[in-house]
């Protein structure tokens, strides 16, 4: 039994195909990257500016520190800042306060494998993982930090070096749109996206590894290594079918990446929670790898708002933040 569907196409007997949910018709074009940066501008950067209060620290944190002053220890200051030479001296625990150097470089790692054309929504995880990645690369590059990206379909395909300002997320955008689809070949292997992106970014950044996880085991180790040098956020693209199968019938299901198909009765609900429980069985399964590479993860749906999605990531940032400084869950 499959874990996960990667391309589901249902069918009754003698029945045309149902086509699916990601599919566009022949004579649609994408739109152009302008036209989609536009938009998300409007519909998700304008609403989390204000949802925000224009909190640019909640989301992004700089990367260095310069020493800016020395004070005496407080309770519940982080005891790592002790200034231990100056404590000796004057008898009395002193700590070392930093201000923060404020340009980032945000890389993007994107897993553009046929899995992430799946989409049982008005989108697919491809087109959530170009909003997502538009939305943050703009937020980074309008306070003038740069940005890069990794792209990786049956292989690592091109390194965007990182740069700064709007040109370069319509730069970025813009390959995304006029990508051709990789043809099926062999399974996603996510390591060497990883072993790629610690050859390509040159010093500490702050790193999106945007992707559905559905690889060949051990990219877990990899991942761990990429993330002793970097600042990792993993952004895990879901879909509500990969979770729960609903009765259906009988329906072929076919894997995106090497064109296996297999024929499910969908109507036993038997194997509707054989298919739960192998979901819930991976889904631990990656939290626990995540924990061991020390990652913060992220899950964005593709029947959620996007907005949603983001104002969570940016909780999630202010508890990482409150931690860092000492504070007790």
């Amino acid at each position: 039994m499959w874990t996960s569907p990667k391309r589901a196409e249902a069918h009754s007997a003698g029945a045309a195909p149902h086509v699916s949910p990601t599919a566009a018709p022949a004579a649609t074009r994408p739109a152009s990257a302008e036209a989609v940066l536009r938009r998300l501008e409007w519909t998700v950067i304008r609403r989390l500016d204000g949802l925000l209060q224009g909190d640019y620290r909640t989301l992004f944190r700089g990367a260095g520190l310069d020493l800016a002053d020395l004070r005496e220890y407080q309770h519940h200051d982080d005891v790592r800042y002790i200034d231990w030479n100056v404590t000796a001296r004057l008898d009395v625990p002193y700590v070392r306060e930093f201000t923060e150097t404020r340009e980032i470089a945000g890389w993007f790692l994107l897993d553009l494998s046929p899995s992430v054309d799946f989409g049982s929504r008005k989108v697919s995880k491809r087109e959530l993982s170009r909003d997502f990645v538009t939305v943050l690369a703009r937020l980074l590059t309008r306070h003038g930090n740069r940005i890069g990206a990794v792209l990786y379909g049956s292989g690592v395909e091109a390194v965007i070096p990182a740069r700064s300002g709007r040109m370069q997320v319509l730069d970025l955008l813009h390959r995304l749109q006029t990508r051709a689809a990789p043809k099926r070949s062999q399974p996603t292997d996510l390591s060497v996206l990883f072993q790629g992106a610690r050859e390509a970014i040159p010093r500490r950044s702050l790193v999106f590894v945007v992707s559905d996880f559905q690889s060949v085991p051990g990219w877990e180790s990899a991942l761990g290594r990429l993330a002793l040098r970097h600042e990792i956020i993993a952004v895990r693209l879901v879909d509500p079918l990969e979770r729960e199968l609903p009765d259906l019938g009988m329906i072929t299901m076919q894997d995106a990446e090497t064109g296996e198909q297999l024929l499910v009765d969908t109507h036993d609900r038997r194997f509707r929670k054989r298919f739960a429980e192998a979901c819930e069985r991976r889904q631990q399964a990656l939290e626990a790898a995540f924990a061991r590479a020390g990652v913060d993860v992220i899950e964005l749906d593709t029947d959620e708002d996007l907005v949603d999605a983001l104002l969570r990531f940016a909780e999630l940032r202010r508890m990482r933040s409150r931690l860092a400084s000492g504070a007790t869950r």
